[in-house]
């Protein structure tokens, strides 16, 4: 779950990257028809409100709106898996 910054509405994002939009919160996209690697464990909001990050277990990161890719873990064994996420 992630909140826009104003608290006036908030996402919820499924384990495979489906998103639901309440209040303010603008649905920027989703990973709910793609096929994951790994389940979507946990999102973060940009600091405008306009997009937003997922992060899967595996440490994939993909972005929506006007968030920006800055790389991921998505191609590297990792010992232990990702649990979640803040911005």
């Amino acid at each position: 779950m992630a909140t826009v910054p104003d608290g006036g509405g908030y996402w919820l994002v499924a384990s495979d990257g489906g998103i639901f939009s309440f209040g303010s919160a603008l649905f920027q996209g989703s990973t709910g028809a793609l096929t994951l690697n790994k389940p979507v464990v946990g999102m973060a909001a940009t600091a405008s409100g306009v997009g937003y990050w997922l992060v899967a277990s595996d440490g994939g990161i993909f972005t929506f709106g006007d968030a920006g890719f800055a790389g991921s873990t998505g191609n590297i064994v990792l010992n232990k898996p990702i649990v979640g996420m803040t911005a």
